[in-house]
């Protein structure tokens, strides 16, 4: 079973040029999460993964770790998915996008994926 997170709004510091350093400005990031079936069949929160919970903890991870790199902040998505939703969570992918950070560029995603070893 998947679960989707959609545009999880995060304003953090992002970057490397020195005015990226001081300002925070927003991104955003989109989780798919491969978890247990189980839910499905009991309907108990307790058997699923608590997405309001683990969107707040992306976002203070994200805001925590005033990445340089948006392939870290991606990574670093990923990871706390996995910790996260330890034995409800078996994959995860995130896409993380910067947009406006440059001239005539719309936006910028990196996407990484992960999984439970």
């Amino acid at each position: 079973m998947q679960l989707k997170l959609n545009e999880i709004d995060v304003d953090c510091i992002l970057g490397e040029l020195p005015e990226e350093r001081v300002k925070t400005q927003r991104i955003l990031v989109d989780v798919s999460l491969e978890i247990s079936d189980l839910a499905g069949e009991t309907d108990e929160l307790d058997d699923t993964v608590d997405y309001a919970a683990l969107t707040e903890a992306i976002r203070a991870a994200l805001v925590k770790a005033e990445c340089r790199m948006l392939e870290r902040a991606a990574k670093l998505v990923v990871e706390t998915c996995l910790k996260f939703g330890r034995g409800k969570v078996f994959s995860s992918t995130a896409a993380v996008t910067k947009t406006g950070a440059i001239p005539h560029l719309k936006s910028a995603t990196v996407v990484a994926e992960g999984s439970v070893e």
